[in-house]
């Protein structure tokens, strides 16, 4: 299990929010972090620092002669890395992680661009989700607003919808946002992106074919978050300009 996306998008949150509701006295989770984020007992959490010489790869190479049924690593930053990790996943080991990628089918991509044999990929049966975070607006000054013009998608909206913007007021300071909201898309393995990974299929027919099997974007995903009022237009954009 994968989360992608630029650094701020919460990806090590997530990482997080899956392992607590995994955690249970009789699972072994083991994680791999530079540094550790948050602490979650029940769990073995080992720092690393690769001018200490505890790089990811080698906290995975221990992590595999202890039997863990769970193994977290911060991220995926290397070949060495990517390896260990395909191979926990072949030999039964839950493995979750970060991966640096503008959407989710792009995460095939850079795992093969690293060396990753594609039949082993595809044994892995790999899920990724990608993410952002959208600002939230603030509930107590919130407006009634339009979108632009020119908008992406626009004609996904429903003309009978009411879009907020932002406004201001001292419970924000000003902002017109309090708190923010995560936006998703998940890519999940079938039969048919299988067989597609191993003929060699680039990552623009790859995401088309997730989306005709019924993946959603981060753009549909933030725009249900504008539709609910959670957000504004300018947010909608602002995150999803690359998705």
């Amino acid at each position: 299990m994968l989360v992608t996306g630029p650094t701020g998008s919460g990806k090590t949150t997530s990482l997080y929010a899956f392992l607590d509701r995994l955690n249970r006295p009789e699972v072994n989770i083991l994680t791999a972090e530079d540094p550790v984020e948050y602490r979650l007992d029940g769990t073995t959490q080992v720092p690393c620092d690769s001018e200490e010489g505890m790089t990811f790869a080698k906290a995975m190479r221990a992590f595999l002669r202890q039997d863990p049924d769970i193994i977290m690593v911060g991220e995926i930053r290397d070949a060495e890395t990517a390896d260990f990790a395909i191979k926990a996943a072949l030999t039964g080991h839950l493995v979750l992680s970060t991966l640096h990628t503008n959407d989710a089918p792009g995460a095939v991509s850079r795992l093969l661009n690293m060396g990753v044999a594609p039949h082993q990929l595809v044994a892995t049966r790999i899920t990724v989700m990608a993410q952002r975070l959208v600002r939230r607006l603030c509930p107590q000054c919130r407006r009634e607003g339009s979108v632009p013009p020119v908008f992406p998608d626009s004609d996904a909206l429903s003309a009978h919808s009411v879009f907020y913007e932002a406004a201001g007021c001292p419970a924000c300071h000003g902002t017109g946002y309090s708190g923010r909201l995560g936006v998703y898309e998940v890519f999940t393995m079938t039969g048919d992106m299988e067989r597609m990974i191993l003929a060699g299929t680039s990552a623009a027919q790859l995401r088309r074919a997730a989306e005709a099997a019924g993946m959603g974007s981060l753009r549909a995903s933030a725009l249900t978050r504008l539709v609910r009022g959670q957000t504004s237009a300018a947010e909608v954009l602002r995150v999803t300009v690359d998705a």
